[in-house]
């Protein structure tokens, strides 16, 4: 919007169009800034207000109900899912998208501060914490599929009472297995870090850089003299000698060396410019073993080079840690980046990889 990315997530309700219509499947969109879509557009107070008057459904109009459980205690399942208790997930949504703490991880605040100094004042904000995640989501809150949230129900229940009216009845030694239980899970992360820190040694420290994208330019007047990322392009003039040959760009080298004929090759090495060097190649037939070599051949025509002009070696180290995004119109998606996962971006990648081997020259 005006330029700006917002974050936003998605998921399926039902909506209505009249008060007396049908209910039709419909994207509900969340984003970051707290606007809603969902046949208009809205915000949270209008989402409650779409919920309460049963404009929008969040499970499917008409669908039986699941039957009674017949012990909750003894029950696998969450809680149903409620107009309330989707508007909690929705708020909740937003929360995450601005990388603020949700109920959930609020929950897991007032767990710790309770292992800290397990009073009973700390205890009452874990009850407050624990009942403000969406009452569908708190089987999960643990992330434990054995016992869900039983730990946490026994921790809340003041001991000698049932917990839920139908679970054990709880005593204080119930309540210190529970916290023995977070200090077990709190060792075992402990020592999964440990572990990971040892096996990912090599893993960077910290962010790198934003990605970069080389984008397709057309300059009518000839290539800008000052340096820049430009450069990067395999249509960039560089003449580079591999393979016994010179070329006069690496796309006069790749699609010379794809050719399975000699006048052919002979013709594409001679085009007036990288991209009538590709539109030849593309024309002819090539090799038989092309699918097998084509990786191998671009990586030492970029080589070649980097490798052979200082100056573009430099542009190419200067970008750092940085992910290369090799995008355009009319290089195949198995050499650009592409949306959607359609481009395998090789020519970034194959790029990184250069740029790595000169670095360790120097």
């Amino acid at each position: 919007m005006d330029g700006e990315r917002i974050d936003g997530a998605w998921c399926h309700v039902w909506l209505r169009y009249r008060p007396d219509g049908e209910y039709y499947p419909e994207d509900l969109i969340v984003f970051a800034d707290g606007a809603i879509t969902c046949g208009e557009r809205t915000d949270l107070a209008g989402l409650g207000r779409m919920l309460e008057t049963g404009r929008l459904a969040v499970t499917r109009p008409g669908r039986p109900p699941l039957p009674a459980e017949p012990s909750k205690w003894a029950s696998r399942g969450g809680e149903p899912l409620t107009p309330e208790g989707f508007l909690l997930d929705v708020a909740d949504r937003i929360e995450e998208l601005n990388e603020r703490p949700t109920a959930g991880e609020r929950c897991w605040e007032a767990i710790r501060r309770f292992q800290r100094e397990p009073t009973e004042c700390n205890r009452a904000l874990l009850r407050a914490a624990y009942l403000a995640v969406p009452a569908h989501r708190r089987i999960y809150v643990l992330g434990d599929m054995d016992r869900q949230d039983r730990p946490l129900r026994i921790l809340l229940t003041d001991i000698g009472e049932s917990v839920g009216g139908d679970g054990p009845v709880v005593t204080e030694t119930m309540h210190q297995d529970v916290l023995d239980y977070f200090d077990r899970g709190d060792q075992g992360v402990q020592g999964e870090r440990e572990r990971r820190a040892v096996q990912h040694s090599d893993d960077p420290s910290g962010p790198g850089r934003p990605a970069l994208v080389s984008h397709e330019t057309v300059y009518p007047h000839g290539w800008p003299e000052e340096p820049g990322l430009f450069m990067l392009r395999n249509d960039f003039p560089a003449r580079i000698e591999f393979a016994g040959e010179c070329y006069a760009s690496v796309l006069h080298g790749y699609w010379a060396m794809a050719a399975a004929d000699d006048a052919d090759r002979s013709r594409i090495k001679d085009a007036a410019s990288g991209r009538e060097a590709r539109d030849l190649g593309g024309e002819v037939k090539h090799r038989s073993d092309w699918p097998d070599v084509r990786l191998a051949v671009m990586a030492g025509l970029l080589r070649a080079k980097f490798t052979q002009h200082p100056e573009l070696a430099q542009v190419l180290v200067s970008t750092g840690d940085a992910r290369i995004s090799y995008t355009g119109l009319w290089d195949a998606p198995f050499w650009r980046d592409e949306s959607g996962g359609r481009g395998r971006n090789w020519v970034g990648r194959l790029l990184e990889l250069t740029r790595s081997e000169l670095a360790a020259r120097q």
